[in-house]
């Protein structure tokens, strides 16, 4: 549901389009919390201004929603860890205790 204009202006890689990721998720699937990745794993598709390893994350609750940008050392399989990991923790740090 990301408008293509957006990716046309912004490019996949980047602060919109994880925010819009993520929040339209959270209106469709009904959850109370999103996480959205979008990211240059590697080996190949980085750029000066992106290069590989960087990866913007979004988290939407109803309260709103918030985006980050890291930029991961290593091969893909390592890029790819740590991401999972760090959207993982940022769900973690946003959830209301049951």
């Amino acid at each position: 549901g990301v408008p293509a204009a957006l990716i046309d202006t912004h490019g996949a890689v980047s602060e919109p389009v994880a925010l819009a990721m993520a929040q339209g998720v959270l209106e469709r699937a009904g959850a109370d919390i999103t996480v959205a990745v979008t990211g240059v794993a590697g080996p190949s598709g980085g750029s000066a201004h992106k290069p590989v390893g960087t990866v913007w994350f979004a988290w939407a609750t109803a309260a709103g929603a918030h985006a980050e940008c890291r930029v991961f050392p290593g091969d893909r399989s390592a890029v790819r860890e740590a991401t999972v990991r760090h959207a993982l923790a940022g769900v973690l740090a946003r959830s209301v205790p049951l």
